[in-house]
C-alpha cells in the first residue's frame, strides 16, 4: 500500500478519490436504464409536473419532458399536476436502452378543479380541505330536480353514507341519518346559516325544493367543533345558486302516476354591476293514496307553497353581502280514508298537520387590513306546527335565532378562523307545556389549517359552548390529510355533545300527548374517528372509509312504555362505506357500499338500532350529452333492518330497488321521463302497513322499512327563458 507524502498526500489522495468515483459512475451508468417521459394533455405538453419513479420526483420541462435512469426491470411512474388528474402507469426498464414514454393527463373535472367548500369555513378548494367534505355539484342535483322536483329526499338518499329514512306512515316524514346515526343529530344549514331551525327532521327535508340549490356540502362525523350542539352525526349545508352576468330563468312543471304535481319558478337577475338577485315560487301537490285498498292512506295528502327571495351585492373588492327570507305554507293529511272505518274501536282515524314557516339570514363579508377577513352572520326561524291524530290535537311553535362573528386569516402555509356565536333556540307546545323549554347557547370557536409539507396539510378546531341548561362544553376535532402521487388520505377525529328535548324520530310521528320522561335527561356526549383513502387512476376514483362513533348518555325512547329516558351505556356505530366513480364522457358510472353495525340498550339487551341497515349498495349509470340531454339507470340494494314493536315481525326482507331517467333537449325546452321502483317493490306485499291494535304511543301503523308507494313514473317539462 502506497502513502501519500504530506506534502503531495492531498493532491494525490483527490486524484485516487475522483478516478474512483469516475469509474463507480460509469460502471452505475452501464447497469442501468433510462427512460424519458413525456407529458402531455389534449392541448399540448405539460410543464412543471411532478414524475414519481422508484422514490424519486423530478419535474417535466417546458416540453414536458424528463430523464431518469433506473434499475432494469418493471418500474411505477406516477405524474401529478394541479387541475389534472394523476396518472399512475407500469413500464418495463431495458439494460442499455432509452426509451421514450408517453404519459397523458386528463384535466379534473369540475367538482375536482374549481369548487371551494363553505362548510368548514376556510372556503378552501375541496381537495385542500383536512377535513373529508364530500360534494354533489349542480350537476348531479338536477338529475336529482327530475326524480322529486319536490324536496332534497331523494338527492341525499343516493349520496354514499347517507339514509333517509321514513319516520311516519301516515304522513309521510323523514329524517337524514349519517353512517347510521339517528337523524336528529344531523345539523342542516342553508349557505352557513340554520334557517329550517334546529329540529329538521319530520317533515323539514319534504319542505326543501331543490330547483335553486348550486351545491351540497356534507361533513360526516362529529363537528360540534365547527357548530357546536346538534351536529353529532354532521353537517348537510345547503348552497344556493348565485345570479350570473346574465339573466335566468326556469319553470318546471311535473306530473307523477299518483297524483303528485310540482310547478316551480327560478329567476336569476343582475339589477347592476354590484347587484343582483333570485327567486324561487313553487307550488306542489299531492293527492292521498291508499295503494293496497285497506282503507288507510299509503301516501299522504299534501297541498304546500314556497317562496324564497334572495339579494346579492358584492363591489369587487371582497366585500359582500347576501340576504335571504323564505316563507312555507303546507297542510298534509294522512290516516284513514274518507270512506272507511278500520280500527277495531269502530272509529274512523284522520291524520293531519299544518305547517307555517318564515325566515330570514344575512351574511356579511369585508377585507380588513388586506390580511383579514370579518363575517357577520344572523338569522331567525319561526314555525307553526298544528297536528291532529285520531282526537288528540297538539299545536306547538318552534323558534330559533342565530348570530356570529368570524375573522379569518392567512399566514404562510396557515389559514385560521376564530369567533363567537350566539343561538338561541325555542319549542312551545301549547298543549303539552311541560315539554317547553328555551335553550341559550353563547360560544366560541377558533380553526387553524397549517400546511406542515406540500404533501401534508393538518386542522385543529375547538368551540367552547355555555349551555343554559346543560352547562359548559368543549369539543376539540382533528383531521389531516396527506397526498402522495395517485393517492389521498384524511383522518379525522372529534368530540362534541347533544341537547336533548321531546323532539324525537319516534315522538315526530306518534305526538306527546302520551310521552312520559324518566328522570331529567342529560346531554348527550359523543366522539367519532374516520380514515378514508382515495385512489386517482385516470378516469377512476376509489375511496374507503372506515368510521366510528360513540354517544354517551343516549336519550332513546321505549316504544313498548312510550317512554323517553337516559341509557346507562353508550350508542356505538362502526363500519365502513365505498365509492367508486368512473367518468369518461359522456358516460359516468358510481358504485356505492355501505356496512353498518349500530347497536344500543344496555347489557344483555343490546340490539342494532332499529331502521339500520347493515348492508346497502346502489349503483348509478349516466350518459349525457349537453345539446341532446341524459339517460340513466340506478339500482340500490337495502339490506335487513331491525324492527321494533312490529307485531308481524322482528326483521325486514331485504330488497332491490332500481328506475331509469330519459331527459331529451329541444333548445330552450327540455322533456323527461322518470321510474322509480319499477319492480313494484312495496312494504304492504310482505305484511299490512295497520297494526291489529293500537301501540302504546297512540300509532295504529308499523314503522315504514320499505316503500309504500310502489311503482312511480313522473315526467314533465323544463323551460328557460
Amino acid at each position: 500500500m502506497s502513502v501519500c507524502r504530506p506534502a503531495r498526500r492531498g493532491v494525490a489522495c483527490l486524484l485516487l478519490s475522483a478516478s474512483w468515483a469516475h469509474a463507480h459512475t460509469s460502471q452505475q451508468r452501464a447497469s442501468n436504464a433510462e427512460i424519458q417521459i413525456v407529458v402531455r394533455s389534449d392541448n399540448g405538453p405539460i410543464a412543471q409536473a411532478q414524475v414519481i419513479v422508484s422514490g424519486i420526483t423530478t419535474q417535466t420541462d417546458a416540453e414536458g419532458r424528463t430523464t431518469l435512469r433506473v434499475v432494469p426491470g418493471p418500474v411505477d411512474i406516477t405524474v401529478v399536476k394541479e387541475g389534472f388528474n394523476p396518472v399512475t402507469i407500469s413500464a418495463t426498464a431495458t439494460l442499455g436502452q432509452s426509451q421514450v414514454i408517453p404519459v397523458t393527463l386528463e384535466r379534473q373535472t369540475a367538482i375536482e378543479e374549481h369548487v371551494t367548500v363553505s362548510a368548514t369555513r376556510t372556503d378552501k378548494r375541496i381537495e385542500d380541505q383536512p377535513m373529508r367534505v364530500e360534494v354533489l355539484d349542480a350537476e348531479e342535483i338536477e338529475e336529482k330536480q327530475l326524480m322529486t322536483p319536490g324536496d332534497i329526499v331523494m338527492m341525499l338518499n343516493e349520496m354514499g353514507g347517507l339514509r333517509v329514512q321514513a319516520t311516519s306512515p301516515s304522513l309521510g316524514a323523514a329524517s337524514v341519518r349519517v353512517q347510521g346515526m339517528r337523524g336528529r343529530y344531523t345539523r342542516f344549514l342553508s349557505d352557513g346559516l340554520p334557517l329550517f331551525g334546529t329540529d329538521v327532521g319530520g317533515l323539514g327535508l319534504l319542505q326543501i325544493p331543490p330547483t335553486d340549490l348550486a351545491q351540497v356540502e356534507v361533513i360526516k362525523g362529529v363537528a360540534s367543533a365547527l357548530y357546536g350542539a346538534g351536529a353529532l352525526g354532521g353537517v348537510v349545508d345547503l348552497i344556493s345558486r348565485r345570479p350570473a352576468k346574465e339573466p335566468a330563468r326556469e319553470a318546471l312543471v311535473n306530473r307523477t302516476s299518483r297524483g303528485g304535481t310540482d310547478a316551480t319558478l327560478f329567476a336569476a337577475q343582475p339589477f347592476t354591476e354590484c347587484w343582483s338577485g333570485t327567486l324561487l315560487v313553487g307550488g306542489h301537490w299531492q293527492q292521498r293514496n291508499d295503494v293496497d285498498d285497506d282503507g288507510w292512506a299509503d301516501l299522504a295528502g299534501y297541498s304546500r307553497a314556497i317562496v324564497r327571495p334572495r339579494v346579492f351585492w358584492s363591489d369587487g373588492t371582497g366585500r359582500s353581502l347576501f340576504a335571504t327570507g323564505g316563507a312555507m305554507w303546507e297542510q298534509r293529511h294522512g290516516g284513514t280514508m274518507a270512506s272507511a272505518v278500520l280500527t277495531p274501536t269502530g272509529a274512523p282515524y284522520p291524520e293531519s298537520l299544518d305547517t307555517t314557516r318564515f325566515d330570514g339570514g344575512v351574511v356579511a363579508q369585508v377585507p380588513v387590513a388586506g390580511r383579514y377577513v370579518l363575517t357577520a352572520r344572523m338569522s331567525a326561524t319561526a314555525k307553526d306546527e298544528d297536528y291532529i291524530r285520531g282526537d288528540v290535537r297538539e299545536r306547538d311553535r318552534q323558534d330559533t335565532f342565530f348570530a356570529e362573528l368570524a375573522v379569518r386569516g392567512t399566514a404562510p402555509r396557515q389559514t385560521w378562523v376564530g369567533g363567537v356565536a350566539f343561538e338561541r333556540s325555542t319549542l312551545d307546545p301549547r298543549d303539552e307545556p311541560r315539554f317547553a323549554y328555551q335553550y341559550n347557547v353563547p360560544g366560541l370557536f377558533l380553526q387553524d389549517d397549517i400546511e406542515v409539507q406540500r404533501w401534508l396539510t393538518l386542522s385543529l378546531s375547538g368551540r367552547l359552548d355555555v349551555h343554559s341548561a346543560f352547562g359548559t362544553f368543549i369539543s376539540p376535532r382533528f383531521s389531516a390529510v396527506a397526498r402522495g402521487g395517485a393517492w389521498t388520505s384524511r383522518v379525522s377525529i372529534g368530540s362534541g355533545f347533544f341537547a336533548p328535548t321531546a323532539l324525537t324520530e319516534e315522538t315526530q310521528a306518534a305526538g306527546l300527548a302520551r310521552l312520559t320522561v324518566k328522570a331529567p335527561l342529560k346531554a348527550e356526549r359523543g366522539r367519532s374517528g374516520s380514515f378514508d383513502i382515495t385512489r386517482v387512476q385516470g378516469p377512476v376514483t376509489l375511496t374507503a372509509t372506515l368510521f366510528r362513533y360513540e354517544v354517551h348518555d343516549p336519550a332513546v325512547v321505549d316504544r313498548a312504555m312510550y317512554r323517553l329516558a337516559t341509557l346507562a351505556e353508550p350508542t356505538i356505530n362502526m363500519g365502513i362505506e365505498t365509492v367508486a366513480t368512473i367518468r369518461r364522457a359522456p358516460f359516468t358510472v358510481t358504485g356505492t357500499y355501505a356496512y353498518v353495525h349500530s347497536d344500543e340498550g344496555v347489557g344483555a339487551d343490546r340490539a342494532d338500532i332499529p331502521l339500520t341497515p347493515r348492508h346497502s349498495a346502489g349503483i348509478v349509470g349516466m350518459w349525457e350529452n349537453e345539446q341532446r340531454g341524459r339517460i340513466g339507470l340506478e339500482t340500490y340494494f337495502t339490506g335487513v333492518q331491525r324492527l321494533e314493536d312490529n307485531p308481524h315481525r322482528s326483521q325486514s326482507q331485504p330488497y332491490v330497488l332500481f328506475g331509469g331517467l330519459v331527459e331529451r333537449r329541444f333548445g330552450r325546452v327540455r322533456l323527461f321521463v322518470n321510474a322509480e321502483n319499477l319492480g313494484g317493490v312495496r312494504q304492504t306485499r310482505f305484511d299490512p302497513l295497520v297494526r291489529p291494535f293500537q301501540a302504546a304511543d297512540g300509532r295504529w301503523t308499523v314503522d315504514a322499512w320499505a316503500p309504500l308507494d310502489g311503482r312511480v313514473i313522473n315526467g314533465g317539462m323544463r323551460v328557460a327563458f
